[in-house]
């Protein structure tokens, strides 16, 4: 059974567990702010990150078309700024996909299908062996780009979890907004396991090559269980 939810399109992928701050500067997005500002306190603050697929994120008629799969994002904190703008803090919740558009509000609504995580792998076991390898490589990722930028892609420890270490690598490693979709979009947690170790390993071959980044850019990723 599909549900209601309001959408916010944006150049970038949202992953379960990874809190990312927004500034809100369009009317329209203000408008789904305050609407979320004023929902009764028992009620989730909630809509879904969608990444434009043609188009742009600002401007009445920016966006023309957008990915159908996308993460819900929870606002955890909200700031509101003199000029009517707001600053907000969200943390992704889970994965969806859209099954029909509503446009005839001021913003995007959608009726979409919650999309579960299986292990996949074809034994229970397959999630582990998948974290572990993904996990040590990981590591090894982080050193190499730390040693070459001076900075770490993420705070903190990797978590252990087959499932949050997936939307940790998603989220942090170098990749470009169709390899970041190509993370979510994947059918179950031993996939995107092994997307994203097949990732890290050409791009530590790169950057042994080159001894520079790839041209995407680095931006530190806080990863949360909550």
């Amino acid at each position: 059974m599909s549900e209601p939810l309001p959408l916010f399109p944006l150049n970038t992928v949202l992953f379960p567990g990874i809190v990312m701050p927004l500034h809100i500067f369009e009317d329209r997005y203000r408008l789904l702010v305050r609407d979320l500002i004023a929902l009764p306190p028992d009620e989730a603050r909630e809509f879904g990150v969608v990444a434009i697929k043609v188009g742009f994120e600002v401007g009445a008629h920016g966006v023309h078309t957008i990915q159908r799969t996308g993460c819900a994002a929870l606002v955890t904190e909200v700031t509101a700024n003199r000029d009517g703008t707001f600053e907000i803090i969200v943390i992704g919740r889970r994965r969806f996909h859209v099954e029909n558009l509503d446009r005839s509000q001021e913003y995007l609504r959608a009726d979409v299908e919650w999309l579960s995580d299986t292990a996949g792998g074809g034994s229970s076991s397959a999630a582990t062996r998948a974290a572990d390898t993904a996990r040590s490589l990981f590591d090894a990722y982080r050193r190499t780009v730390a040693e070459l930028t001076g900075e770490d892609v993420l705070e903190g420890d990797a978590p252990t979890d087959p499932v949050d270490l997936s939307y940790t690598l998603a989220a942090a490693l170098v990749m470009t907004l169709a390899d970041r979709q190509a993370m979510l979009e994947s059918p179950d947690v031993v996939s995107r396991l092994r997307l994203g170790t097949r990732f890290m390993r050409s791009e530590i071959r790169a950057m042994a090559a080159v001894a520079s980044l790839p041209a995407a850019s680095i931006a530190r990723t806080r990863w949360s269980p909550n």
